[in-house]
């Protein structure tokens, strides 16, 4: 029998019944609150622990993993070593494989020659020798190499100095003028072939003197280079940036400093790198004829004393001042030449 039969078939019975029965749950409960007291606390504690963790859990698996973060840096930057490694590997290797070829050549022709030509190791001893005290100064004639190469440098300034005064502004004139640019050009092509050597005895006819006919042989020699590249830098502006000058009615000067100057810096310093080269070329025969202080006649006085080893590192010398002189300028015309010229 149910509460509720029991109720409408005992008013009275079912009414003290069930407040009985609702005072003892009633007692029940306050008993079984009182000796489970901690538990709910740590009921709470364990649920806002699991709720806490659970979140810290789902945060985490949110957040980038920082092993596998350090392990992407790592991997990157071990990339970026390996590309460094890379270039300077592919940057080195092939000129030492070159330099090895030279020295083995070299090797083998000494042993062929039975000696006549010295061998590497025995250059290299002189060498050493050589660049032991290479500033010496024993009279006019007994000097170390290092003033020799001074003395050198010295005259291919201002050979080539007065090359560029004279050979850019020249080469502005004659590709802006097209009348000048067909009258220059045979003359340019008649004179630039001929060798260095046949301008020498012109220089000691006019100028008396052994110095003033070297540098006049640089002169002449390395103006050509300047002359053809700042004329043909000129003849290839752009027609757009003539136009655009005479629109805005600008004087001679004006275009050649805002407008030819700028679009033609890099053949000119391309005509600059050869010229240098040039006159470095051209001093070395013309001081083997002229004498004085040199490399040229270090190397010329050498051959006299019959020391073979000398000569090799005059060669070298000659080699490597031309190399730094040619890197040197080609660092600056990188400097000044535009993206679209480089490519």
């Amino acid at each position: 029998m149910t509460t509720s039969e029991l109720t409408s078939a005992f008013p009275g019975a079912g009414s003290s019944t069930l407040s009985h029965e609702t005072k003892r749950a009633g007692e029940q409960a306050k008993h079984e609150l009182a000796q489970s007291r901690p538990g709910p606390a740590a009921g709470v504690s364990a649920s806002v622990s699991t709720d806490v963790g659970s979140h810290d859990s789902a945060s985490a698996e949110r957040l980038p993993k920082p092993v596998l973060a350090v392990g992407s840096e790592s991997t990157q930057g071990g990339g970026r070593l390996s590309a460094m490694g890379g270039r300077w590997l592919r940057a080195i290797l092939p000129p030492a494989c070159g330099l090895a070829l030279l020295i083995l050549v070299w090797a083998v022709v000494s042993s062929v020659t039975g000696n006549t030509i010295p061998g590497p190791l025995e250059t290299w001893q002189q060498a050493v020798e050589v660049f032991r005290d290479p500033f010496y100064h024993n009279g006019p004639n007994d000097q170390g190499v290092g003033w020799n190469v001074l003395a050198s440098l010295q005259r291919v300034a201002i050979g080539f100095g007065l090359a560029a005064l004279v050979g850019i502004p020249a080469g502005f004139i004659i590709g802006r003028f097209d009348f000048l640019s067909r009258m220059f050009n045979p003359l340019i092509s008649l004179l630039r072939p001929v060798s260095p050597l046949a301008w020498l005895p012109i220089g000691l006819l006019v100028f008396k003197g052994a110095n003033p006919a070297a540098i006049w042989t640089i002169f002449i020699c390395s103006i050509w280079p300047m002359i053809i590249n700042t004329a043909v830098g000129v003849q290839r502006v752009p027609q757009d940036y003539m136009n655009v000058a005479r629109v805005l009615n600008l004087s001679e000067w004006k275009i050649a400093t805002t407008v030819l100057f700028p679009a033609v810096l890099p053949y000119m310093l391309t005509g600059v790198r050869l010229a240098v080269g040039t006159a470095w070329l051209v001093i070395v025969a013309a001081e083997m004829l002229t004498g004085g202080v040199g490399i040229g006649f270090w190397v010329w006085d050498e051959w006299n004393n019959l020391n073979v080893k000398n000569i090799i590192v005059a060669i070298f010398v000659i080699g490597i001042v031309g190399l730094v002189l040619e890197m040197a300028l080609v660092k600056i015309a990188t400097a000044f030449t535009f993206e679209e010229v480089k490519s």
